[in-house]
């Protein structure tokens, strides 16, 4: 029972190291989105083994939905970090992320609080059925917002992403086929 969830996470263990070694630059902003994805995960499965509550099919399924949110946010400051290297070209990489996260909070707190209304209303009034369930989906969103924000773009900083590795340059001749 416990050797098929050893072998799960040493092949995890094994891919992220993998890709960690032999990174291009690219991936290295997709090893930041994963590790800060996979932190959601195991701190809402920590939290569920050190308190020792249920863990049934329903926590799963909320589980496997926190990790839905977490992509869904990760790909969203991604994808505003590289927008931002574009249209501010002489900021450095800090202010670039600072500028995108300041550009997304407002849109992942609203996405988020929504969520946990829901959620917590699952919690008190769903009885015992969805109790566990809105329980991991209520530490997950929490979770999700700080990880999403803060842990990913502390990772990617820390390894080194840069202008050139989101914003593929265009040469001139492609430029010059492309304007008629």
């Amino acid at each position: 029972r416990y050797r098929k969830s050893w072998n799960a996470l040493t092949v995890l263990s094994l891919s992220i190291g993998q890709d960690a070694l032999g990174c291009t630059p690219l991936q290295l902003a997709n090893l930041a989105a994963i590790i800060a994805n996979l932190h959601d995960i195991f701190i809402v499965l920590g939290i569920f083994s050190v308190m020792q509550w249920e863990f049934s099919l329903p926590v799963l399924a909320a589980v496997l939905a926190v990790l839905g949110y977490s992509v869904n946010e990760s790909v969203i400051i991604f994808d505003r970090v590289r927008e931002h290297f574009r249209t501010m070209r002489r900021a450095d990489t800090m202010e670039v992320i600072n500028s995108a996260i300041t550009a997304t909070i407002s849109r992942t707190v609203i996405t988020h609080t929504s969520t946990l209304c829901m959620t917590l209303s699952m919690f008190f009034f769903g009885g015992p059925a969805l109790h566990y369930f809105s329980l991991a989906l209520t530490i997950g969103i929490l979770l999700g917002v700080y990880s999403s924000v803060f842990v990913a773009a502390a990772i990617a900083l820390y390894l080194g992403v840069k202008r050139e590795d989101l914003v593929k340059q265009r040469k001139r001749d492609e430029v010059e086929e492309m304007v008629p």
